[in-house]
């Protein structure tokens, strides 16, 4: 193994930032998977970063090391208790082979607020975006250039406190990986089935929904198991209390097409604050099309789609960027959305989104940052 110390990183504006972090390269590189081989989330790459928390140090040695096995402690307040966090976003080898990174800003500040609702001690979002660079530069032979692929990140914080009962730990890890991924789902943007439910719960205002923690994915694997029975990939999750108003759809947030107005659930504290979401709606915006952040009942999506005014429908995320929903069951009711077929409006949507993250067209909102390497 060698040891480095990065003490310079350089910004795009000229800025240094003085922290330091050891680097410990690996001796064993793991084979490369071709483009066209790539799934979702099976592949890791050579690196992984990591940093600490304590009481006395605050956020501390933060250091890059050959990906490897946590070492935890059977007591372990993340393993009891859920004291855990984390995001995702991607990186892009783009048609002028540049290396850009798609609003890691906005996902550095998403991670920061999801710590807040679990009392997780907040990092400085100059070290989160300090730890995407560095990593990134260490691994960057890993970036798939195949449109269509990306390297996702997925940074992650855990209570790393080893102790039984419910309270905030003391001691945190925070760590980041890599993966070169394809596809979310294996339909791509081709329609998926969707079922609404109004019997299990995704979360409720008040409670984790707006945070992007491990909880929140594990409440929601029942009812998705419940919906494959009926022949549908996804749950619609309908409001926690009332149980009629649209919340997320799988762990997406979703959209509407009604005649000439895109519609989506409002930040209620119930619903993740997605990224994709907000680039999607920003570019409805920029388009001229009307957009109205609102409660909508299941009721009154069904009654547009019995009578035509329901012109498309998807979700949006990080992972799958924007899925097509072609099928929509509730209760004994179904209905096919746009003949079954992904819409135009939808499409044009995917493709700005797309053409932006790979450097195709013009970055009008700043959304795209250079990897800036080690030195």
């Amino acid at each position: 193994m060698t040891f480095d110390n990065y003490n310079d990183f350089v910004w795009s504006d000229g800025k240094l930032n003085s922290t330091s972090i050891t680097i410990t390269r690996t001796k064993k590189h793991k084979p490369h998977p071709s483009d066209d081989e790539l799934r979702f989330g099976s592949s890791f790459t050579d690196h992984m970063f990591c940093m600490d928390y304590n009481e006395s140090n605050g956020w501390h040695d933060p250091r890059i090391v050959p990906y490897q096995p946590l070492i935890l402690d059977p007591a372990t307040a993340v393993l009891h208790y859920a004291q855990s966090v984390f995001d995702g976003l991607k990186v892009y080898r783009c048609q002028d082979g540049i290396i850009r990174f798609f609003r890691a800003t906005k996902h550095a500040e998403r991670l920061n607020r999801s710590c807040k609702y679990l009392c997780i001690p907040t990092i400085d979002s100059e070290m989160i975006i300090q730890s995407f660079h560095a990593l990134v530069s260490i691994d960057q032979t890993w970036i798939p250039s195949k449109r269509g692929t990306a390297l996702y990140l997925r940074p992650t914080v855990i209570a790393s406190e080893a102790f039984l009962g419910v309270h905030s730990a003391k001691t945190y890890t925070y760590f980041l990986i890599l993966s070169p991924v394809g596809s979310y789902y294996e339909e791509g943007i081709s329609p998926v089935k969707i079922m609404a439910t109004d019997t299990y719960v995704r979360a409720v205002k008040g409670g984790l929904g707006a945070a992007k923690t491990a909880a929140n994915y594990a409440a929601s694997i029942f009812a998705s198991e419940d919906a494959k029975k009926f022949g549908c990939n996804q749950v619609l999750w309908l409001d926690g209390i009332e149980h009629r108003y649209l919340d997320e759809i799988g762990t997406m947030n979703v959209m509407m097409k009604i005649k000439d107005e895109i519609i989506t659930p409002p930040l209620n504290g119930a619903i993740l604050d997605g990224v994709t979401r907000d680039s999607i709606l920003t570019l409805c915006r920029d388009l001229g099309i009307k957009v109205s952040e609102r409660r909508i009942s299941i009721e009154e999506v069904m009654t547009a789609a019995h009578s035509g005014a329901l012109n498309e429908m998807w979700g949006t995320g990080t992972a799958v960027v924007v899925l097509s929903i072609g099928e929509l069951r509730y209760k004994n009711d179904k209905v096919i959305i746009n003949g079954g077929k992904p819409g135009a409006f939808m499409q044009k949507l995917y493709d700005m989104i797309v053409s932006i993250q790979y450097g195709d067209i013009k970055d009008c909102h700043n959304w795209m940052s250079v990897l800036q390497t080690l030195k």
